[in-house]
C-alpha cells in the first residue's frame, strides 16, 4: 500500500492554483505522522520546481523539503518524490518552451544532489493528461487549444523527465523512474470506431516515447509528424529511451470515454468533433450498457503491451463514502487477481490523502468545492475517515468486511445512466473485451427498485412516516445502501422487548433513529408522551445496541440551548433548555451516550427540504404563491438546515465510526422572517407580503430560543445556507 498527497500546482493565465496550500499541508508537518500510522510503506511527495526554485537551484528554499523528507526518512516511508505535478514550471517558462526540459532537469540534480538517499522519482506526473488540459483543451496555462501545441507540450515535459533521470543518475544511478499517466479506454459506436482506435493509441504516447517504442511504423509517428512535429526530435526519443522503472495508471471512473455521431441524444455541451466528422463526447460510464473497462483490464492491457513493473498510482473517487471504500475494494482485488496471475504489479496508491479542491471544475477557479479523501479537512485537524481504517486493515493483510462493501458501486448500477444504453454489440469493443468486473446482482438492476433489506446487515432506519426517515429511505436508495425502514407499528424504541425483538430479526450493522416525539408546543400539555418517545425510547435503544454491538445515530436539537448566547453554540457549549421538548432531547443526550457510548448523537436545526410539503420554506412559498401574506418571527434566530445535506453527512460520519455530539447545519444563520423574505425573492414572489414580528406575538405555548444558531468544533460539513437554498430551488419536487 503507498499513498499520495494531492499536491497539483497548476497555472490558469498569471495565478496558480496550488493545492497544498488549499489542503493547509504546507504549514502542517504533523500530517506524515498521520499518514505513517495508516501502515503505508511509500508516499508519492511533491519537492515542486515552482516552489522550491522558481528562480533556479542556486537560490532555491529547501527548508520545506528538508523537514518533510527527513521525517519521512525516520518514519520509515520512501517518498517517490515529484518535481512537476499538472504544472507548466516558473513564470519565466511553459510546456512550449525549450528551456522547460533543461531548467526541469537543473532543479532533479540539485533535488538528487541533496537528496542522495532518494531513489524514486516523479519528474513529470501525467504528462499525456497535463499536455491535453494545457495544449488541446486550453484549460491551463499556456493555454493551446490546437494539436500542434498538444504535441508540444507533451515532448516538452518527456524531454523534461529523460533529461531529469539523466541527471539524477550522475549522483544515484540506482535512482528509479516511477512514471504515471491518467490511463482511459474509448469506446463508440460503429461510425466513430476510426476516432476511438485513434484516442486508444495516443493514450500510450508518454509510455511509448520514454521507452523509445514510438519509431517510423508505428501509426502515431505518422500522426505527430504531420501535425507539425519535426522527425529529428522523435529521432531523439530512441536515442535517448528512458523506460519507466515502474508504471503508474491513474485512473478515475470517469476517465473512459464514448463517442457517439447520434448528437441528439445528448446534451449541447457534450458536442464536439475532429474536422472531418461532428460527435459526442461522453463519460462512458453514463451510456456504456456494459460499463467502464475497469481496473483489471487497464492493468492488464498495461501488462501486455510493455511487460514492465506497474503501480496503481491513484486511488481516489470524489463521492460519498461507501462508494469512496467500495472502489478502493474493486481496485485492491483487481490488483490481487492481476498478481495471482503473474503480473508485476507492486502496489496500489490511496490517492489525495487530504482531500482535493476544485477539480470538479479542473482547478480552473477557486469555488472552494472539497473532495475528502482518506482524511477529511474540514474538521480542526485532519480527521481519518473510514477509508483510513480500511487502508489500516489492507495493510495488515486483512480484507475490510463493512457489510457496504458487499454492494456494487454505483459504476455498476443502472443508477449510472444518464443517456440511453448502448449495447457493446454497436460500440466498438463487441464480443471482444467483456468486463470481468461486472457482476451485479438483480436488486441493483434499477435504480426504481430500493436497495432493502437483501443485504444480511442491513441499515436499520426508524421513522418511516417523518420527513427525516422518509429522506434517509430516499438517500440510501441513491447510495446503494440496504435498509430496512420501519414504522411505529413494526417497533416501539420504547419498549425494550419490541427493540431487542427487531434487532436480532433485522441483524442491522447500525441504527438510524429518526423518530420521535416533534410536536414543540404540544409537549408543553403531553410532556409525559413527549419524553417517553424523545428520551425514554432512544435510551432503550442505545441498551439494546450497546448489547449487540450495533453502531446507532441519533438527532437532538438546537432547542437544548436557552439562546442567550451571541456566537454559535458548539457542541461542548452547556445546555439549558426552555421547554420540555428540549429537555427531553438533553436526556436522550445524556442517556443515549451513557448506555452506548460509541453511539453518534447529531444536533440540528429548523429542516428544510426538497421532498417534504411542511417545511418552512414550502409552507412560506405556497402561502404566498395562494397570494396571502405569511407571517413569521424577525427576532429569532436559527441555523437552517437542508434535509438531504444533513442526511449525507451523517450517514458519511456513522460509516467513518464517528461518535459523540455532532453540530450539523448549513453555515449562516438567519432569522425566520429573514429566511422566508430570500425564499421569497428566489422564487420570484413579492417578499413584502412578509410579515415580520416579534416570537412572543405568535403566542406559542412553548418558548423558544432568541438565538439557537449552531456552529461546530468538530467540524463544519455542510455547504453554505445561501448555497443549500439555490439546491433547494432546483431539487424541489413540491408543487406550490
Amino acid at each position: 500500500m503507498w499513498a499520495g498527497v494531492e499536491c497539483t500546482v497548476n497555472r490558469v493565465g498569471d495565478r496558480y492554483f496550488n493545492q497544498l496550500e488549499r489542503n493547509g499541508h504546507k504549514t502542517r508537518l504533523s500530517d506524515l505522522n498521520l499518514f505513517a500510522e495508516l501502515g503505508v510503506s511509500a508516499i508519492r511527495y511533491p519537492i515542486l520546481w515552482e516552489l522550491t526554485a522558481p528562480d533556479g537551484p542556486d537560490s532555491a528554499d529547501w527548508s520545506w523539503a528538508d523537514e518533510r523528507l527527513g521525517r519521512l526518512r525516520e518514519l520509515g516511508i520512501r517518498p517517490i518524490v515529484g518535481l512537476v505535478h499538472h504544472g507548466s514550471g516558473p513564470r519565466h517558462t511553459s510546456l512550449v518552451n525549450p528551456t522547460f526540459a533543461s531548467g526541469l532537469a537543473q532543479f532533479a540534480e540539485a533535488v538528487a544532489q541533496r537528496y542522495p538517499w532518494v531513489e524514486n522519482y516523479t519528474p513529470v506526473n501525467e504528462p499525456l493528461t497535463t499536455a491535453r488540459f494545457s495544449g488541446l483543451y486550453g484549460h491551463w496555462y499556456p493555454h493551446g487549444r490546437d494539436s500542434l501545441t498538444f504535441l508540444q507540450a507533451l515532448l516538452t515535459q518527456l524531454r523534461g523527465t529523460i533529461l531529469s533521470m539523466q541527471a539524477i543518475r550522475q549522483v544515484n544511478p540506482d535512482a528509479k523512474l516511477v512514471q504515471t499517466e491518467d490511463l482511459c479506454k474509448v469506446f463508440s459506436t460503429p461510425q466513430m470506431a476510426y476516432q476511438a482506435e485513434f484516442e486508444n493509441e495516443r493514450r500510450w504516447l508518454s509510455f511509448d516515447l520514454l521507452s523509445g517504442r514510438l519509431n517510423p511504423d508505428r501509426p502515431m509517428w505518422q500522426y505527430l509528424c504531420k501535425v507539425g512535429i519535426p522527425e529529428a526530435e522523435l529521432e531523439w526519443f530512441l536515442e535517448n529511451p528512458c523506460p519507466p522503472d515502474i508504471i503508474g495508471i491513474n485512473h478515475y471512473l470517469t476517465s473512459d470515454r464514448f463517442l457517439d455521431e447520434r448528437l441528439e441524444r445528448y446534451p449541447q455541451w457534450t458536442h464536439g468533433g475532429n474536422g472531418r466528422q461532428q460527435y459526442a463526447d461522453v463519460e462512458a460510464v453514463r451510456v456504456r450498457a456494459e460499463g467502464i473497462a475497469g481496473p483489471y483490464t487497464l492493468i492488464k492491457e498495461t501488462w501486455e503491451r510493455y511487460g514492465l513493473p506497474i503501480a496503481v498510482t491513484e486511488v481516489h473517487h470524489g463521492c460519498t463514502r461507501e462508494e469512496q471504500l467500495r472502489w478502493v475494494k474493486e481496485v485492491w482485488e483487481a490488483a490481487t487477481r492481476l498478481r495471482s496471475e503473474g503480473i508485476d504489479l507492486r502496489a496500489i496508491t490511496a490517492w489525495s490523502l487530504l482531500g482535493s479542491y476544485d477539480w470538479t471544475s479542473l482547478v480552473t477557479k477557486d469555488n472552494g468545492h472539497y473532495e475528502p479523501g482518506v482524511f477529511d479537512l474540514r474538521s480542526p485537524e485532519p480527521r481519518p475517515t473510514a477509508i483510513a481504517h480500511m487502508l489500516r486493515e489492507l495493510a495488515r493483510g486483512e480484507m475490510p468486511h463493512h457489510p457496504l462493501l458487499d454492494v456494487p458501486g454505483w459504476w455498476h448500477r443502472n443508477q449510472r445512466l444518464l443517456y440511453p444504453p448502448v449495447a457493446e454489440s454497436n460500440g466498438t469493443e463487441a464480443q471482444r473485451h467483456k468486463n470481468p468486473e461486472t457482476h451485479l446482482s438483480p436488486q441493483y438492476l434499477s435504480t426504481s427498485t430500493p436497495v432493502r433489506s437483501s443485504s444480511p446487515r442491513p441499515l436499520a432506519i426508524i421513522g418511516a412516516r417523518g420527513t427525516l426517515g422518509k429522506a434517509f429511505a430516499r438517500i440510501c436508495d441513491i447510495r446503494g445502501i440496504p435498509y430496512h425502514l420501519l414504522n411505529r407499528q413494526e417497533l416501539d424504541i420504547a419498549h425494550p422487548a419490541s427493540v431487542k425483538r427487531v434487532l436480532a430479526e433485522l441483524k442491522p450493522w447500525a441504527v438510524v433513529n429518526a423518530a420521535g416525539y416533534v410536536r414543540v408546543d404540544d409537549a408543553e400539555r403531553e410532556p409525559d408522551a413527549c419524553l417517553r418517545e424523545n428520551a425514554v425510547g432512544p435510551a432503550t435503544l442505545a441498551a439494546a445496541c450497546a448489547m449487540q454491538k450495533v453502531a446507532l445515530l441519533t438527532f437532538s436539537s438546537d432547542l437544548v440551548f436557552d439562546g442567550t448566547g451571541v456566537a454559535p453554540y458548539v457542541e461542548s457549549d452547556a445546555v439549558a433548555p426552555l421547554n420540555v421538548y428540549g429537555r427531553s432531547k438533553v436526556e436522550a443526550e445524556s442517556q443515549v451516550l451513557k448506555f452506548h457510548p460509541s453511539s453518534l448523537v447529531v444536533r440540528t436545526s429548523a429542516f428544510f427540504g426538497p421532498w417534504d410539503e411542511y417545511n418552512f420554506i414550502t409552507m412560506a412559498l405556497r402561502t404566498l404563491a395562494a397570494g396571502k401574506p405569511f407571517i413569521a418571527a424577525e427576532d429569532s434566530v436559527v441555523s437552517p438546515t437542508y434535509v438531504p445535506d444533513l442526511v449525507n453527512a451523517s450517514l458519511d460520519l456513522l460509516i467513518d465510526s464517528e461518535n459523540g455530539l455532532w453540530h450539523i447545519a448549513n453555515p449562516g444563520e438567519s432569522s425566520w422572517a429573514d429566511l422566508a423574505r430570500f425564499a421569497a425573492k428566489k422564487a420570484g414572489f413579492d417578499a413584502t407580503r412578509i410579515e415580520a414580528c416579534p416570537m412572543q406575538a405568535l403566542r406559542l405555548l412553548a418558548p423558544r430560543p432568541i438565538y439557537s444558531v449552531l456552529g461546530s468544533e468538530r467540524g463544519v460539513l455542510l455547504p453554505s445556507l445561501e448555497n443549500a437554498i439555490a439546491r433547494y430551488f432546483q431539487e424541489s419536487k413540491i408543487s406550490l
